[in-house]
């Protein structure tokens, strides 16, 4: 199993720091080297050499320092000499290894170094030049310190051996495109032209915008049309749109003998574009020059998935989140096709290549696949989709029309694949819009390519898209399951906390006998849904969804159904990454992709992203269980006793001191001038003000403090008008509520509502912290400190309970198995906590070990130049001394699972769940 680039990145930052500081004693460069491939968890000896000889021009043999054949040359000079000579040097080789026949061993990649600097040389750059020469080779270069290893280290993913996927972001041309028809919207609803006339007034105008640049139009009709037949004040123009739209609904056949020459000569386009009567917009000067603006942009080179940004430009934000509308950009739709069906149909084109009567086949195979996006908006995945296939199918067919072709070969994937359900009215027809221009786009392709012009107007063949509530149709009414191939989408975003009455009672219709189901997203009835649909098929299934389903409660909730009742395996998944809109104000949330079928998978693929808005890295996976890891399928259920037999963990206490709603720390809570109000009035309250620590006191260092009056006596508090008054507000506030207990509470108003203060030392845990930290930042602190309802606390922790949840081993079943806020961690105790397998070390030895390390940890923390523990724990700052310490707290923690150490975060979460499913049939 591959080190992880979290673990990968720890090592390079420590090999750059020992071997930036190191003196000339250490400069032997075979040490060098073998440390360096360490990094990447490779042993160098497996895969390349040391002075490998190599002839050169005049017959004499010079030797690579160090040698990968087909991958890797190394030069290496003592520190300070010019790196330009050794690169010279090994471009030299290079060429030598060339002439003397060896070309099958050129190495893609060229290092040099001198032991305090490394240059990387790229060979074949995959990104757009230009890139300087050196010889022959187009040369792609970067060049660093060795204290910065550990910034650059994914320019090495060659060495683990792992394949940097990187997904095109979105083209800055559309973006453009949809502030211009954004600006048009303001300047006609800002007129009162609004509601579903503006919107489907938009959907032709960026079709007859898209007609004009693109052939289906005569080049520059549109703009011509607006120039010279309406007024330049704006007046008629909304009465001439209406009679264009008529022409374009009417055949040419029907239309009448005498209509005006620039009209003529349109195209009558199908599918009732065009068909509805929306009246007339009243345009002024200003919103005719909004329109005439936009016919001067090249919308040629649009893609049609725009129509999906131009549908949330019109969109308020409440109904936005209402719907759960968010519309995703081509990169992640990419991220979904890619993994589903593009690259498995890639490698089956590539396999057909050389034989014409496979690539037939090949070609009917195409066109025979069938597409449902149950929740497909305007159309993005749809549009994309099709687009891939097209663009396949026209490199299988360039192939069949070669010499001796007598026909032309023509396209066979057509609009009439694809189906979608939607459950608004006018993204229907935006997405049928769009399918069409796609597939105008593609003939104009096929035609160049072919040099044969190829058109499908008037339009004959249609996409079908569905205007229903899709958790309550029956799927197979728009395509049944038996002809299907894939189900595709992006469904919607909408917490449990956000559904509104309908949306609660689609879920509740879909897991009425599933016990727990009130914390279920809404996204979560597609799983439901597709789950029947794909029953005793081979339909594969992939959706863009909200995180939340693969961490915390929401798993064992949804998940337990899936695997048993449905035999749902899942067979390629992308972890927690930033999903990104192609609207102007983006919508901010954090994703997974999940691919799944009924039936199991030849292959299974994980995608993890070690920054949620970077580039993921790609590895084969035996299994792929519900919290996307590469585990066995175990599922958590919330549990309030430790599953391995470790120490019980509980909430701080919960002051329960104000109303619902109200603003503000509370009335028990004070800040330091509250609490110097209250001093003033009585010194003697002063062991009564306590601290008051949560996650955010505890990383930050903020400073907060509380009335802790457990044993304070009524005549002391009488001292401070300014307590009796907090006193008095909490009383009306717990007596106002609506919970019988709560309401209670108000007899005893001086008191915290749930009191959970140990008497003895005890160890603190944040329930939110970053998710970018390489430990989780713990503390101890004694029975003075109140603890608050935001962290979680064991009383009377011992250095073997803070040892084990500070090392590697808790830290990557967090990762794994927490809820998220946003993509910071959600601990929790019952999930969590309770379900990681404790370790049962097997003597007094390896207990010491971990407890002598976490003195270690403890004393680094002390010694490390940082004031509060988020500054301890950066990632980016990190005292060398305290990751050294939690290296050795680390091994001495592993040694408590196995004697064998684990080489990466994947085994250590692999053999955790191997461990719980044992702990849970005992």
């Amino acid at each position: 199993m591959p080190l992880g680039w979290r673990e990968i990145t720890q090592r390079a930052v420590r090999f750059g720091q020992q071997w930036s500081e190191a003196g000339s004693e250490r400069a032997e460069k075979q040490t060098f080297w073998n440390e360096f491939f360490d990094v990447f968890g490779v042993r160098r000896r497996t895969v390349a050499s040391f002075e490998e000889p190599v002839r050169g021009i005049s017959g004499h043999y010079g030797y690579i320092d160090l040698f990968w054949r087909g991958i890797l040359l190394v030069e290496h000079k003592s520190r300070g000499l010019d790196l330009g000579a050794a690169r010279s040097q090994a471009f030299a080789y290079i060429q030598d290894l060339v002439r003397d026949g060896r070309t099958e061993e050129v190495p893609r990649y060229v290092i040099v170094s001198d032991f305090a600097r490394i240059a990387l040389h790229d060979l074949e750059p995959e990104e757009s030049g230009p890139h300087p020469k050196v010889g022959d080779f187009s040369v792609q270069t970067l060049e660093f310190p060795l204290a910065d290893l550990h910034r650059c280290i994914r320019a090495f993913a060659f060495i683990p051996g792992y394949k940097q996927h990187k997904f095109e972001d979105q083209d800055p041309i559309n973006l453009r495109a949809v502030a211009i028809m954004g600006r048009l919207h303001d300047a006609l609803a800002e007129g009162g032209y609004r509601g579903h006339a503006l919107e489907r007034f938009l959907v032709r105008m960026v079709f007859c915008l898209f007609a004009e640049d693109t052939g289906i139009f005569e080049r520059d009709a549109f703009r011509l049309f607006l120039e010279q037949k309406t007024r330049e004040d704006g007046s008629d123009l909304g009465s001439q749109l209406a009679h264009l739209f008529q022409v374009l609904n009417t055949p040419v056949h029907e239309r009448q003998r005498n209509l005006d020459e620039l009209l003529a000569p349109l195209q009558f386009v199908n599918g009732d574009l065009f068909a509805e009567d929306l009246g007339f917009a009243e345009f002024n000067r200003d919103m005719r020059n909004a329109l005439l603006a936009c016919t001067r942009f090249d919308w040629s080179r649009i893609s049609p998935a725009i129509f999906g940004s131009l549908f949330l430009e019109v969109m308020e934000p409440r109904e936005r989140r209402q719907l759960g509308g968010h519309y995703t950009s081509e990169r992640d739709i990419l991220k979904v096709i890619r993994g589903q069906f593009l690259d498995e149909l890639r490698t089956e084109f590539q396999r057909a290549k050389g034989d014409k009567t496979t690539l037939r086949r090949f070609r009917d195979k195409l066109a025979s696949l069938r597409f449902l996006d149950p929740a497909c908006g305007c159309g993005n995945f749809l549009v994309v989709s099709y687009r891939e296939m097209r663009l396949l199918e026209m490199e299988v067919l360039a192939l069949l029309n070669g010499k001796g072709q007598q026909e032309l070969p023509l396209p066979m994937v057509d609009v009439d694949a694809f189906f979608g359900i939607e459950i608004l009215e006018w993204p229907v027809r935006i997405a049928e819009v769009a399918m069409w221009l796609m597939d105008h786009q593609m003939n104009l392709r096929f035609s160049e390519t072919t040099g044969e012009p190829y058109a499908r107007l008037p339009l004959r063949k249609s996409p079908r898209i569905v205007q229903s509530n899709a958790l309550r149709i029956d799927w197979s009414d728009v395509l049944p399951a038996a002809r299907c191939t894939y189900v595709l989408g992006n469904p919607p975003f909408v917490g449990k906390k956000e559904q509104n009455p309908q949306q609660k009672e689609d879920l509740a219709g879909l897991f009425g006998d599933v016990q727990g189901a009130g914390v279920l997203d809404y996204v979560c009835g597609w799983y439901r849904k597709a789950a029947d649909y794909i029953r005793g098929t081979k339909v594969k299934v992939a959706f863009v969804s909200t995180n939340s389903i693969t961490q915390g409660e929401q798993v064992g909730v949804l998940w337990k159904a899936l695997l048993d009742r449905y035999g749902l395996r899942i067979h390629f998944a992308h972890r927690t990454f930033a999903w990104e809109s192609e609207a102007r104000g983006k919508a901010h949330v954090h994703v997974v992709i999940v691919g799944f079928a009924a039936c199991n998978a030849t292959r299974r693929t994980l995608y993890e992203y070690e920054d949620p808005r970077g580039e993921p890295h790609v590895f084969a996976a035996s299994n792929i269980n519900p919290y996307l890891a590469d585990a066995p399928n175990v599922l958590l259920t919330k549990r309030s006793i430790q599953v391995g037999g470790g120490p019980r963990i509980s909430y701080g206490s919960m002051a329960n001191d104000r109303r619902k709603g109200d603003k503000g720390p509370g009335n028990l809570i004070l800040t330091e001038e509250d609490r110097s109000r209250i001093l003033g009035e009585s010194r003697a309250l002063g062991p009564h003000i306590r601290p008051f620590v949560g996650s955010e006191e505890f990383l930050n260092g903020t400073r907060r403090w509380c009335l802790w009056l457990v044993d304070a006596p009524s005549s002391l508090l009488r001292e401070s008008p300014t307590v009796i008054q907090r006193i008095a507000a909490v009383r009306r506030a717990r007596s106002e509520s609506g919970r019988a207990e709560t309401r209670e509470l108000a007899k005893v108003p001086h008191l915290f509502g749930e009191i959970r203060q140990p008497r003895t030392r005890y160890l603190l845990i944040p329930k939110v912290s970053s998710e970018t930290r390489y430990y989780l930042p713990i503390g101890f602190f004694p029975p003075s400190v109140i603890a608050n309802g935001s962290a979680l606390i064991i009383a009377d922790a011992t250095l073997f309970d803070f040892g084990v949840l500070s090392s590697a081993m808790h830290m990557a079943w967090m990762r794994y198995t927490c809820g998220r806020m946003k993509s910071d961690f959600q601990y929790s105790s019952r999930i969590v906590y309770n379900n990681f397998p404790w370790p049962s070390p097997a003597s007094d030895k390896p207990r010491r070990a971990v407890e002598d390390a976490a003195r270690r940890v403890l004393a680094a923390r002390k010694a490390a130049p940082a004031d509060t523990p988020a500054e301890l724990y950066d990632p980016l700052c990190m005292a060398r001394d305290l990751v050294k310490a939690h290296r050795e707290l680390d091994r001495a923690v592993d040694r408590c699972y196995r004697p064998k150490s684990f080489g990466s975060e994947q085994e250590r979460v692999r053999f955790l769940f191997a461990l719980l499913q044992t702990l849970l049939s005992r």
